[in-house]
């Protein structure tokens, strides 16, 4: 460990956050930690966020003290003693304003006014926000955040019908909550199957169908025109003309990259915002990384940059981050994982390893889409790139050694035991 780095600030308090600084203290680093969050809360878990929270599972009526998310057990990354003994310098209800990496501090605002935090070595972990549709109409919601979800579950109490704009993990995890208390739902998706920058279509209109068979009405292939009624929506118009009455609708059209803190500070960004870094996750500015959401870093067996919105990488590349802080540049190791993600739907789980889009292979090697119990290999070029699987947790993941090293799409057949038809 270098001596320099005697105070390390880590700005967002997210999944990304926390791991980055369990990392550190496990690693052995004993100076100032100070952990930078613009939310009142501790860090929690955002999956549950459109699941049990929507749906009142998982509710804990002993609450979990002061200061935690009370009533919410499946949001708790950990426990309040584990927080507390990493002796971190939180600080939340703080946004970060701006970065000087001449003089290394990081401006933030907060309910004391304007302040600035020195470093020694900063992780940059702001992640990102929801993008919000163009209406001040009430009963139109995004979901990102704990007091974002608590906001539509209250809602969902008075029951009704929903609209849900955008198929993505998100929105569908919501269209399924919304059905599982009974409300009448309706998904709208511009793309022509849902999921269409995370799974082949072949995939998507498996997908498509799942919710069909859990009574959602699944318009595809049609965007928004816009959003009508007096003071609270009353309807939905959609592009081809026709509009779905409603008084509550969640939007999950994407998101915006909370990096605009950091333009004019000489760390580099990309054209989309995110923050490049190279294959330590570190950015152009020594001593600065960044992890999560907002990382885009190169990926030798993707040909190409990433950038990943996943609960795993999150942690994953919170703990690489930590390592190759501390390690400096001849003990860091490149952070190459193996993309993971999840959603749970209609009581079953999808799960994708590595990548399932683009794709110009796809081949069920084990169960069917009729049965709705599969994995299904994805490649492209030749190459395996990604293993999707439905209600099939334990075959799935028993391939994740196919994609931590180039493997050809014979091989990944082979290694299923799969034989093409000829």
């Amino acid at each position: 460990m270098r001596d320099t780095l005697n105070d390390i600030v880590i700005v967002g308090a997210g999944m990304a956050g926390l791991h980055t600084a369990e990392a550190l203290r496990e690693r052995g680093f004993e100076g100032r930690l100070t952990l930078v969050g613009e939310e009142a809360h501790r860090p929690y878990s955002r999956p549950p966020l459109s699941k049990e929270v929507l749906t009142g599972m998982g509710m804990d009526p002993s609450g979990g003290g002061p200061g935690w998310l009370v009533g919410h057990r499946a949001l708790r990354l950990r426990g309040e003693e584990a927080v507390d003994e990493l002796d971190l310098d939180f600080r939340p209800s703080s946004r970060a304003v701006g970065l000087d990496t001449d003089t290394r501090e990081v401006r933030v605002s907060g309910p004391g006014g304007t302040g600035t935090v020195r470093y020694d070595g900063l992780v940059i972990a702001t992640g990102a926000r929801a993008r919000r549709p163009d209406t001040g109409l009430a009963g139109v919601h995004v979901l990102r955040t704990l007091d974002d979800a608590e906001a539509v579950r209250a809602e969902f109490d008075s029951g009704g019908r929903l609209v849900v704009v955008g198929a993505g993990f998100v929105g569908a995890e919501v269209a399924a909550s919304a059905r599982a208390v009974g409300m009448d739902v309706t998904l709208v998706e511009a793309a022509p199957t849902p999921l269409t920058r995370v799974v082949d279509p072949r995939i998507g209109e498996v997908l498509t169908e799942l919710h069909r068979e859990n009574g959602v009405d699944v318009r595809l292939g049609v965007g928004v025109a816009g959003f009508e009624g007096r003071d609270r929506v009353e309807r939905v118009r959609l592009a081809d003309g026709s509009a779905v009455e409603t008084s509550l609708v969640v939007a999950g059209i994407g998101v915006h990259l909370n990096t605009e803190w950091l333009r004019g500070s000489g760390v580099e960004l990309m054209a989309d915002g995110s923050v490049a870094c190279d294959e330590y996750s570190a950015t152009s500015v020594p001593n600065v990384y960044a992890v999560g959401d907002l990382a885009n870093w190169p990926h030798p067996r993707y040909g190409g940059r990433i950038r990943l919105e996943h609960w795993t990488n999150a942690g994953e590349q919170g703990e690489a981050a930590a390592h190759n802080l501390l390690a400096g540049e001849k003990g860091r190791t490149p952070f190459t994982p193996v993309p993971y993600f999840w959603s749970d739907q209609y009581k079953m789980k999808v799960q994708l390893l590595g990548q399932g889009a683009p794709a110009d292979r796809v081949t069920f090697v084990h169960g069917s889409p009729e049965d709705r119990k599969f994995v299904a290999f994805l490649g492209r070029d030749g190459m395996l790139t990604g293993v999707l699987g439905l209600r099939s947790t334990p075959r799935t993941m028993r391939y994740r050694g196919l994609l931590e090293k180039p493997t050809t799409w014979d091989e990944a057949l082979e290694a299923a035991g799969f034989t093409p038809v000829r």
